[in-house]
This record gives C-alpha cells, structure tokens and sequence, in this order.
C-alpha cells in the first residue's frame, strides 16, 4: 500500500530549482513563471505569499507538451 505522501506533488522553491535540476537555469525559469498564462506553464508554478513553488512533475509534463505542440507546429510549415 503507497503512502499518501507518494501522492503529493514535489513542489521546488524557485530559487533552489538548480539544486535538483541544472537546465533551466534560474533566469530562464523567471522568464516562464513571469509569462506563464501565455507560454502554458501556469499550472506548474504555485504561488505562496512572494515565494514561488515549481512542481516538478506538472513542469516536464509542460515541457513535453509544448515539444509536441512545436513538432506539430514545424511538421504543419
């Protein structure tokens, strides 16, 4: 039987992303928590008071979704 902690997301500080990941880098995150309703990130940022959360799962699943959104963007030109 799982835990329910196995059910909660991994949620990141902005500022220590780079600990557990090396790509983006700080800035490049900023830039996609800052544009987040236009580029679809918005569901992997969490916002607490001023501190920014990044979770994890949800972010590489954004990632994977908008790799297939310009494949099909480049295979459509």
């Amino acid at each position: 039987m799982k835990s329910e902690t196995s059910k909660q997301p991994h949620l990141i500080p902005l500022t220590d992303w780079n600990n557990y990941h090396v790509w983006p880098p700080q800035g490049g995150l900023r830039h996609l928590m800052l544009n987040r309703h236009v580029n679809g990130f918005a569901p992997a940022f969490v916002k607490c008071g001023r501190r920014v959360l990044i979770d994890e799962g949800v972010f590489f699943q954004c990632i994977a979704r908008r790799a297939e959104w310009e494949a099909c963007r480049a295979a459509a030109a």
